[in-house]
């Protein structure tokens, strides 16, 4: 059923999506942080995919059903969308607490199976919040909005490492095989931003009640037996993606290569200047800070600049566009050993970020159902996680035996992936609902 909405001013879309912030400041720490701290506690380079695979699990399992389920969900008090990322932000913030005290390995890995089910259940719902809120005609700066915020956020947390490191970093953390005390304190900031921006959000954005309609099923499901309660995230999960539209099958095939790719990059982007530039694992993970510093920074000053763009050329050929800088970008990063001639490819990447955090959420929440976008979300959702968990369990022996244990190549090889996920983008033809 379509429901007529009111338009939004620019500062009431602002603040439905500060919550992004501290969902993206963790996400950073995750692109940034994580790996290092899994390389300080002993981790050989080619296990950090399989180490990473909570990501891809958490995400393929949580995002889902939890857009199927807040699709169900209505609390007069809390609202349809927000219990779920307030509940995440809370154990996202636990987490990134605990994390920098980790004392050995296994324990690390654990905490970021965790952390990820709290990022996974706050992210998803956050995505549909602002479709539910939005008239179309405002889908593409609510989008963008996220976009600035996802540039924001990862920016502050990166911004925070470089920092740190700079007025504490004098250990010998190589020698001493343990986490170095100046990251602790970026997880701490995360750990407020998480659950403060969240409540910024709650409290600032009321969302649309649902219709008489919706309200009945709502209390109909409310009244079954816990196990058809239980099964019925599920069922509704399964009919999406039988009837799920055309054109979320063919950015399926888009994110396939263009996930799998930035995941390549975010692993390995710090050996590869350990290679590179002869660097020791702190000074390689505070130049890979510097390289995310810089391409957040490219994507908060274009991530609204792309609104008019694509109204005006398509989001299909922006996408395209920006998915081929991104490669550009990664076939130069490898070549170059100078630590500020470096950066500069990264303001392509960050173009691509930004399209890539913005654009297809805004074409496919022109194409799903109002009353299921949830679920839809989540099943978009899903279309990053699989190619991550497929990275997670195929790029280790890649890495090994045909790119021959180098970073080098292993950025290379990511940087032809996003060339091949550009021809793909080629074929996003929206079509109206």
């Amino acid at each position: 059923m379509k429901i007529n909405k009111p338009q939004l001013s620019f500062w009431q879309i602002f603040n439905m999506n500060v919550g992004f912030l501290g969902i993206q400041y963790s996400f950073g720490l995750q692109q940034t942080a994580i790996n290092p701290i899994f390389l300080y506690l002993g981790a050989p380079e080619e296990m950090l995919p399989i180490l990473n695979i909570a990501g891809p699990v958490t995400g393929l399992v949580i995002q889902p059903i939890i857009g199927a389920m807040s699709d169900k969900t209505w609390s007069p008090k809390w609202g349809r969308r927000k219990p779920y990322f307030l509940i995440g932000a809370i154990i996202g913030s636990l987490c990134l607490f605990a994390f920098p005290t980790s004392p050995v390995l296994w324990f690390a890995v654990g905490l970021l199976w965790i952390l990820d089910v709290g990022n996974n259940m706050a992210m998803e719902p956050y995505r549909a919040f602002v479709g539910d809120k939005l008239p179309e005609k405002q889908l593409s700066l609510g989008y963008q909005m996220q976009s600035l915020f996802v540039g924001a956020g990862i920016l502050l947390a990166n911004g925070s490492i470089i920092l740190f490191q700079y007025l504490l970093g004098d250990e010998s953390v190589e020698a001493a095989g343990s986490i170095p005390q100046w990251l602790y304190y970026s997880f701490y900031i995360g750990g407020i931003l998480s659950i403060t921006t969240i409540l910024w959000s709650v409290f600032k954005t009321p969302e649309i009640p649902p219709s008489d309609e919706e309200l009945a099923e709502i209390n109909h499901d409310k009244s079954q037996p816990l196990s058809q309660r239980v099964a019925k995230p599920f069922a509704e999960i399964a009919q999406a993606i039988k009837e799920m539209p055309r054109f979320m099958w063919k950015i399926g095939a888009v994110y396939l290569f263009q996930w799998y790719a930035l995941f390549i990059y975010w692993q390995y982007i710090t050996p590869l200047f350990k290679l590179t530039m002869d660097y020791s694992t702190s000074e390689a993970a505070a130049q890979a800070a510097k390289m995310s510093t810089t391409y957040n920074i490219v994507t908060m000053l274009v991530a609204l600049a792309l609104v008019p763009l694509t109204l005006k050329f398509g989001g299909k050929k922006i996408y395209a566009l920006s998915l081929v800088g991104t490669a550009l970008a990664l076939f130069t990063i490898p070549f170059i050993n100078d630590p500020y001639f470096v950066l500069a490819p990264m303001v392509l990447f960050g173009i691509g970020w930004a399209a890539m955090m913005g654009i297809p959420y805004t074409m496919v929440s022109k194409v799903v159902p109002q009353e299921r976008r949830g679920v839809y979300m989540g099943i978009l959702n899903m279309m990053i996680v699989i190619p991550m968990g497929i990275e997670t369990l195929t790029f280790g022996p890649i890495y090994k035996y045909l790119l021959g244990g180098s970073a080098i190549n292993a950025i290379l090889f990511a940087g032809v992936f996003f060339l091949i996920s550009a021809i793909l983008a080629m074929r996003l033809n929206v079509a109206k609902k």
